[in-house]
């Protein structure tokens, strides 16, 4: 019972963790509502494209953050083995901040992608394989340019190494499947933009008609 409670504990904080937007927070300072601007999300990359790099990586910065530390909390309340599952804790803080952020409570379930936080999550838990992913992350995009790549070769990559490396352990495996396929239903418009060839590249910004509108 103590468990199950530690786990409703951990589930609840990381998730009201990543319902902290950074990336509303930081666009409100700047005049901007950034869910009406560009792609009208609230992740880094938006902040990047609509407000500059500075604030795009503020964004980044404050979203990694907050999952950290949702998988910290988690660690701290479920330490070592819980029902049978080493590092239990760490997952759940890390996934409900996720979600969180995707889907924040605080903000009518309009949220981010979850790159950000899935990047935190994945080194928390495996600092190794987080390091080797996000490496993929920032090679596909200095490659290709795009960030929405970047981020799904990001955590495929992530998934197939800790599948790979941890064989019989269908927890693990079905935590990073999550986290892959949250990464990817989150960016079904960029897939189909990808398909098209009609995708943003980094460094090109929302258009000075849209960022007035959402000033005015």
């Amino acid at each position: 019972m103590q468990q199950i409670l530690l786990s409703i504990a951990v589930a609840v904080a990381g998730y009201l963790l990543g319902c902290i937007s950074t990336g509303i927070l930081v666009s409100r300072r700047a005049g901007v509502n950034i869910r009406e601007v560009g792609s009208h999300n609230t992740g880094a990359s938006n902040v990047l494209r609509v407000l500059g790099l500075r604030l795009g990586l503020i964004t980044f910065l404050g979203d990694f953050i907050k999952a950290t530390l949702a998988c910290w909390l988690g660690s701290l309340l479920l330490p070592g083995t819980t029902f049978g599952i080493a590092g239990f804790g760490t997952m759940l803080g890390g996934m409900f901040a996720i979600l969180g952020h995707n889907w924040p409570v605080f903000f009518g379930f309009k949220g981010g992608k979850g790159v950000a936080c899935s990047a935190a999550v994945i080194f928390f838990v495996n600092p190794l394989w987080g390091i080797v992913a996000i490496a993929s992350f920032i090679v596909v995009i200095a490659i290709s340019r795009y960030i929405s790549l970047g981020s799904m070769v990001m955590m495929g990559t992530y998934m197939v190494l800790m599948i790979v490396t941890h064989p019989g352990e269908w927890f693990v495996a079905g935590f990073c499947v999550a986290l892959f396929v949250l990464v990817v239903v989150r960016h079904r418009p960029n897939i189909q933009r990808l398909l098209n060839g009609t995708e943003n590249k980094i460094g090109k910004k929302a258009s000075a008609d849209a960022q007035g509108q959402t000033r005015a």
